[in-house]
């Protein structure tokens, strides 16, 4: 039996992750800061108990390097970050230092424990920010436009650097947006399908939004954390993006949900403090990497995501 360590178990990826490894016979040790409680998404797909909670701060390298000597992982799938773009504009600092220093902490733990350990790094398409030509391969340029997204590239570059110099096997899974219930509330996709919800049953007045005219790589996280498990199968190590290939907008998103809910358009409130800094208009990438050499597959779009997202919204709705 394999052991695989998940960090960031408490994310929607991580849950999905978690029973997808359970399913293929992984003894699974999800890694927790030690201020979390909240393990809906693990109950929610019914396996808390089959997964050892262990509590760890990843910039503490001891702290690190004690919970690959105890637990011996196989895998390690590195899903903890500070992941909101719009969060990191207020904490940059704080935001760079987790997610680049939790990952020198591994990588630096694997190198001197177990080298034949495989790593897999959440990377993210926020890295590309304004590229000049779509759609995003795995070489294209890489124009950071966030806290965020800078951090991410700090991160990537660590694992690719780390991966040529010391031969370690650790591959990034570049994720463009991918959804699911799982999805935290402050999420867009969750917000824009909860919120209208409300309006529906007449709870809420509007759903206040900001810049509705970009356009965004949506998926379907369930399908996304598959890709995940095939990166760390592979003979070797490698890099890529892990998207539908298509991008829609905000707005056709919101007025197909609520087209579904029956709510009038005018319900849709565009308030510019909801405005990102240096929001990216258009982005969308090329998967054709991740199919051919993963065998992976995907032809979900977004739409048939969305029918599905509603659906288990409304068997689990419960108002704000």
């Amino acid at each position: 039996m394999k052991t695989a360590l998940i960090s960031g178990i408490t994310g929607q990826d991580g849950a999905y992750l978690a029973k997808l490894l359970l399913n293929n016979n992984y003894k699974v040790i999800g890694l927790v800061r030690e201020s979390s409680t909240n393990f809906e998404g693990l109950d929610y797909l019914n396996i808390k108990k089959e997964v050892e909670i262990v509590k760890c701060d990843l910039i503490d390298s001891n702290q690190t390097a004690k919970i690959l000597e105890t637990y011996k992982p196989d895998e390690i799938y590195n899903l903890a970050a500070q992941s909101s773009v719009s969060q990191s504009y207020n904490d940059p600092i704080g935001t760079f230092k987790f997610n680049t220093i939790s990952v020198f902490n591994i990588i630096e733990s694997m190198k001197s424990i177990n080298p034949a350990i495989k790593l897999y790094q959440a990377s993210s398409s926020e890295m590309f920010g304004r590229v000049g030509q779509l759609p995003i391969t795995e070489n294209s340029l890489i124009h950071p436009v966030s806290p965020y997204a800078i951090s991410k590239v700090s991160a990537h570059y660590t694992c690719v650097n780390y991966r040529e110099i010391y031969n370690l096997y650790i591959s990034c899974g570049i994720l463009f947006n991918h959804e699911s219930y799982l999805r935290k509330n402050d999420f867009f996709i969750k917000k824009v399908i909860r919120e209208s919800l409300e309006i529906s049953f007449n709870n809420k007045k509007d759903l206040q939004v900001g810049n509705i005219d970009i356009k965004r790589d949506f998926g379907y996280a369930p399908k996304y954390v598959e890709a995940m498990y095939l990166m760390l199968q592979q003979e070797k190590p490698s890099d890529y993006l892990i998207c539908s290939g298509k991008s829609v907008s905000l707005r056709e998103i919101i007025y197909y949900v609520f087209d579904k809910l029956k709510i009038d358009k005018s319900r849709c409130v565009v308030n510019e403090k909801f405005y990102r800094p240096g929001d990216i208009e258009n982005i969308y990438g090329n998967n054709e990497k991740a199919k051919k050499d993963l065998s992976w597959e995907y032809d979900y779009n977004f739409f048939e995501v969305l029918d599905l997202l509603i659906e288990e919204e409304l068997m689990n709705y419960k108002p704000i």
